[in-house]
């Protein structure tokens, strides 16, 4: 039997910080202890699930609450409040924010570990895609001049952050003249080309975008697979203003008022077999 062992939070086995929050570990033997710290405006669906790729949390906790208030959702459409004192068990499948203006900080001893934590390099995770360009972009920047051009492509990529982070998307590379973002969910992704392409017209710019959901291979700050081809080439099939809209994505917004036209099967290049695709039509917002 293993002698007095003693461990502080001061200097844990494993740091890992978020938005609004971070997570320490102390290991003791087979035991992992946790202390998480959140603080006031802290939502897991919109600091935690766009990083690490799922709509709810996946990992179970057993933890005590030492101070604040929390609101977790289950899966189920239970909601449950938590305060100091409460010791819970809370099973896979569900979000959580912080409520008021204090602190929570809980003490875990199950699911502490990689609850916070974006998949590692190698890892493969579920995820919608959603691809955008700018429509002629090469005529357009040959008629305004460098600098123009520069000045409108920094207001391009401005608002797409703005929008990204208006329906929980997370930024995963720029390409000259467009952006790759990943979503927890196929909807919201739908919901943000619509906001980008409505808001694109300020800046008089016409752009197509593609949105399809499939397994990706997570790498050092980007994704990569099969996946990100297909959603860029269902994307580059758009035309101006359109967003186009993978048939797996389409079946699993089934039920939503999103609309659809149906635009037949395509041979995407690269890609062996060939897959059918959607338009999205105007919506109610």
């Amino acid at each position: 039997m293993p002698g007095f062992q003693k461990r502080s939070f001061d200097n844990p086995d494993e740091l890992t910080t978020f938005e609004r929050g971070e997570d320490r570990i102390v290991q003791l033997g087979e035991l992992s202890f946790g202390r998480t710290i959140l603080k006031p405006g802290w939502h897991w669906a919109e600091h935690i699930g766009p990083m690490v790729g799922t709509p709810t949390c996946q990992f179970p906790h057993f933890m005590m609450v030492a101070s604040g208030r929390m609101r977790i959702v289950m899966d189920d459409g239970t909601v449950h409040d938590v305060g100091p004192g409460d010791v819970v068990d809370i099973p896979p499948g569900h979000d959580g924010w912080v409520v008021g203006d204090e602190p929570v900080i809980a003490y875990d001893i199950a699911g502490t570990r990689g609850w916070g934590k974006p998949p590692s390099p190698g890892e493969r995770m579920l995820t919608t895609l959603l691809f955008t360009d700018i429509v002629d972009s090469t005529p357009l920047a040959q008629r305004l001049g460098d600098a123009r051009w520069k000045e409108l492509l920094g207001s391009y990529y401005k608002t797409t952050r703005l929008a990204l982070d208006r329906f929980r998307g997370h930024l995963i590379a720029t390409t000259g003249d467009g952006v790759l973002a990943n979503f927890d969910s196929p909807a919201r992704a739908i919901r943000c080309a619509e906001g980008l392409i409505s808001a694109m017209g300020g800046l008089e710019l016409q752009i197509r975008v593609g949105v399809h959901t499939g397994e990706v291979e997570v790498t050092a700050g980007n994704l990569r697979g099969l996946t990100v081809h297909i959603a860029a080439r269902v994307m580059a099939l758009a035309g101006p203003n359109e967003i186009f809209v993978s048939a797996t994505s389409r079946q699993l917004v089934s039920g939503s008022d999103l609309g659809f036209e149906d635009r037949g099967e395509h041979s995407l290049k690269g890609v062996a077999e060939p897959w059918r695709l959607f338009a999205v039509v105007s919506t109610p917002g």
